[in-house]
């Protein structure tokens, strides 16, 4: 079996339920197909600028697993939400994220992690979401991109976004039924005791 990893980043003030909601999902994805003898190759990789703590919302302290320079060769990148204006203005992170883009086949954001991918220059002609209440926001910013409200998640070719925080869940959970299966995706979401709103938008 080929490992194949998710990159999930991780800075100063990230939300914590963006990023440990999808690691929840992705290893109990893992350990549901393994209990019923499928396979499940993708693992989930926490990945900063340094290998230092990093302090997410309320200062919940985080170990990354790698650091820019360490990680292995990414299969998915995931870019969470949280308090992203500073990271506008990150040329280290920012250059990073545009170095990778390209060399992933599924690139994804949460919450706000979508002004992250857009001010990296990813997402120019694609349609996203992002937390409702940051929607005006990122319409006047990147106005080459087409925001859309009222949906937990879009999925438009190798790019997937999803709405504020807990969307993040269900965005996975699409993920899941992209990568493995929808029915590996179901079996999830009953194992996490979760229920999955599928109120998303697919474009072709």
């Amino acid at each position: 079996m080929q490992e194949r990893y998710i990159g999930i980043l991780l800075y100063e003030g990230v939300e914590v339920l963006d990023f440990s909601g999808p690691f929840e999902v992705f290893t109990t994805a893992r350990r549901v197909a393994e209990k019923d003898g499928e396979t499940f190759a993708y693992s989930p990789l926490l990945i900063a600028s340094s290998l230092q703590p990093v302090h997410a919302r309320a200062n919940y302290r985080v170990l990354p697993d790698h650091d820019f320079a360490s990680h292995p060769a990414l299969d998915i990148l995931l870019v969470p939400g949280g308090v992203h204006e500073p990271l506008l203005d990150d040329d280290q992170l920012l250059g990073w994220v545009k170095t990778e883009a390209p060399k992933v086949s599924l690139l994804a954001s949460v919450c706000t992690g979508a002004f992250i991918l857009a001010e990296a220059g990813c997402c120019s002609g694609k349609t996203m979401t992002t937390h409702w209440e940051d929607i005006p926001d990122f319409r006047e910013r990147y106005p080459a991109i087409d925001c859309a409200r009222n949906v937990r998640w879009v999925e438009d070719g190798a790019l997937i976004s999803s709405a504020g925080i807990s969307a993040g869940i269900d965005m996975a959970l699409q993920m899941v039924a992209r990568l493995g299966s929808e029915e590996l995706a179901k079996r999830t979401s009953r194992q996490m005791d979760f229920d999955w709103t599928r109120t998303g938008l697919s474009i072709a």
